[in-house]
């Protein structure tokens, strides 16, 4: 453990005196710990509730570690809200638009069903009411990750020539990305057996009519 680390990540719940900006050799590990915390304080306790000193414990390190990353709660959820869009998922490449759309689903979908993304998603879009910063990076991040799979899954069904060249790219995002948020997001409660497969054909034959 580096000498800057040692006070503050080993000991949990010291403070300690924060190093000066720049001079801390920040271990990834501790990092990674640290924000795996974030998610599982959140669906917890939800963003009001939560604090750097519950993060802290439940990372098995000091506030201080903490502090040496993120200047306060806001800035850790919005550093790892971005991160989400940057990460994104991967483009299916199945041969056909309904088998990309089916397999985009049931990935998502599995992510959608997890017990910490199914109460923090909801907790977050609350407090981006209330919260404009929360709200301009929870939006980047659910609208850019699925924007880019999007796009590649419309330019690979007008390579094979099953969209046409030129259609409206956002209309097609909204029919792909909206009906699965709305059952996962909103209504909740699980998917009706072979929704799946059926919203993935519906899909795909209107992203074909546009």
């Amino acid at each position: 453990m580096t000498t800057s680390d040692k006070a503050s990540e080993k000991k949990p719940g010291e403070q300690g005196r924060r190093a000066p900006a720049g001079a801390a050799v920040l271990r990834e590990d501790v990092t990674e710990a640290i924000r795996s915390a974030v998610f599982e304080e959140l669906a917890a306790v939800g963003y009001a509730r939560m604090s750097i000193e519950g993060i802290a414990r439940r990372a098995g390190v000091g506030k201080t570690a903490v502090y040496r990353r993120w200047r306060s709660k806001l800035h850790l959820v919005l550093d790892l809200v971005s991160a989400i869009a940057v990460q994104g998922l991967p483009t299916p490449d199945t041969g056909s638009l309904e088998g990309d759309l089916r397999l985009l689903y049931e990935v998502t979908s599995r992510a959608l069903r997890h017990p910490v993304a199914s109460q923090v998603i909801p907790d977050l879009m609350a407090e981006a009411a209330r919260n404009p910063d929360i709200d301009a990076a929870l939006r980047k991040a659910l609208r850019e990750g699925q924007h880019g799979v999007a796009s590649g899954i419309v330019a690979q069904a007008t390579a094979r020539g099953e969209l046409r060249p030129g259609l409206d790219e956002e209309l097609a995002l909204d029919l792909m990305s909206g009906p699965l948020y709305w059952r996962a997001v909103v209504v909740r409660g699980g998917l009706p057996k072979g929704y799946v497969e059926r919203l993935a054909a519906a899909t795909g034959a209107a992203l074909k009519a546009l």
